[in-house]
């Protein structure tokens, strides 16, 4: 059997974890801190909690004022915001479960919650949910989505919000060069070479090659294959034929159409390049949104859902939906779950959200006239929420998931553009390590 090294680290994380927890018992520790969570207490329900935000410095500005409010409407706890980049937080989080030093809640979203989860450092929340505010006021997909993404049939995350991904294209330079809206595959392709004048330096889209690469590269995929379910007798069809022939038109972009420079580039940088005037477009989710209102106002771009097929058919990866987690080796339950109570509430939730130019979670905060406003958040959610498009769910609820589609094969993604590795392999190597983690999830489940 192949090992890959994302299954080597998952591995030695739960063995790790599990030695410090005999440890910890061995000696007479009440297990508080140690790795894997457990040990905590619900606490006085008041003093100082530490909340790690999941994607520090983009939406730091909002949560310090959510945990503004929260401290002046619970002056008798206080809360320590620590910002964690997006893309170092599920490596953070392992080593905080290993190490004992785990924050009271977190940002944890579906896509690394199964890893989290397994080790035992997430509390579950249904009977807490139940009892709250929150009860009957969260929309009831994202709460099945999470659930499903934990792999143990429980909440261990509370849902806040879902980020569709999203078309952004400059109406400017399309009416400039007589194109019709890219809401087809083939719209997309015919525009990406008409915009693009290299000796000008304008490029008629940017790929993400960096960081995130590859849930772009699959929503892409599944997109123009029309493939419906990422599964087929638990083999996946990530190497579909299909879906290797779409992979090939789509990496074909590269340098052709895009900037060279694409092949480093995580959302920041994507977004920032795209921001400067010069590209016709730009697949990111609706988190962006604002980025690109303070840069270009809103005159000059649109948001919409991602191209369809010729006949309309619209086929969409799953976005994974984001929470807020409370850990088990929490010695302040209490006042944490108080924090993730009003986060999630209507006002914050609708705030949050505002600023991030996501899809609430909170179903008052849903019906909120921002998102009116908002063009690309509201054809997201007509979107996702009116059956208008066929969802193909990823396995969020492997613990590997996260690792296998970020770590080890992003350098794989960047081999492809660069034309040293084809589509076809790299479509074989993923479909291998995900055929292998689900053989392996549905063997513990035994």
């Amino acid at each position: 059997m192949t090992i890959f090294p994302g299954r080597r680290r998952a591995a030695l994380a739960l063995a790790v974890s599990g030695v410090l927890a005999l440890t910890a018992t061995a000696c007479g520790d009440d297990g508080g801190g140690a790795a894997g969570g457990g040990g905590g207490t619900e606490g006085s329900g008041k003093g100082k909690i530490t909340f790690w935000d999941n994607n520090g410095g983009v939406r730091t500005d909002v949560w310090k004022e959510i945990i503004a409010d929260f401290e002046k409407a619970n002056p008798d706890i206080d809360v320590e915001y620590v910002g964690v980049a997006s893309k170092e937080v599920q490596s953070k989080y392992d080593t905080a479960i290993q190490g004992g030093a785990l924050p009271d809640v977190g940002g944890v979203g579906a896509a690394m919650l199964a890893g989290i989860a397994a080790q035992g450092a997430l509390e579950p929340l249904d009977a807490r949910i139940e009892k709250s505010s929150l009860f009957g006021k969260l929309n009831p997909g994202m709460v099945e989505s999470v659930k499903a993404a934990g792999g143990q049939d429980k909440l261990f995350t509370v849902p806040t919000s879902a980020s569709n991904g999203v078309l952004y294209y400059r109406t400017d330079l399309f009416k400039a060069a007589g194109l019709q809206e890219p809401s087809t595959w083939s719209a997309f392709y015919e525009a990406a070479e008409k915009l693009t004048a290299k000796d000008k330096n304008q490029f008629g889209y940017t790929i993400r090659g960096g960081a995130g690469s590859i849930a772009q590269a699959l929503d892409a995929m599944y997109g123009q294959s029309g493939i419906q379910s990422f599964w087929e007798d638990d083999k996946t069809t990530v190497n579909d034929p299909k879906n290797v022939a779409a992979l090939e038109k789509y990496a074909a972009l590269f340098k052709r159409t895009t900037p060279a420079a694409d092949v480093n580039n995580d959302f920041t940088k994507m977004v920032a390049q795209w921001d400067s005037g010069q590209i016709g477009m730009l697949n990111h989710n609706l988190g962006s949104y604002q980025d690109h209102v303070k840069a270009l106002g809103t005159e000059k771009f649109r948001g919409i859902p991602n191209p369809t097929l010729d006949d309309g058919t619209r086929v969409m990866v799953s976005n994974p939906v984001d929470g807020l987690g409370l850990f088990s080796s929490s010695k302040n339950k209490a006042a944490a779950w108080k924090f993730i109570e009003f986060a999630a509430s209507h006002e914050s939730n609708s705030k949050w959200n505002k600023s991030a130019g996501a899809i609430p979670a909170n179903t008052e905060a849903a019906q909120d006239p921002w998102i009116k406003e908002a063009e690309p958040t509201k054809l997201a959610a007509e979107v996702l929420f009116s059956g208008k498009a066929t969802i193909v769910q990823l396995p969020y609820y492997l613990p590997d998931w996260n690792t296998i589609s970020k770590a080890d094969n992003e350098a794989d993604f960047q081999k492809v553009l660069l034309g040293s590795m084809t589509a076809k392999e790299f479509a074989d190597s993923l479909a291998e390590q995900l055929n292998e983690a689900q053989a392996e999830w549905k063997q513990q489940k035994k």
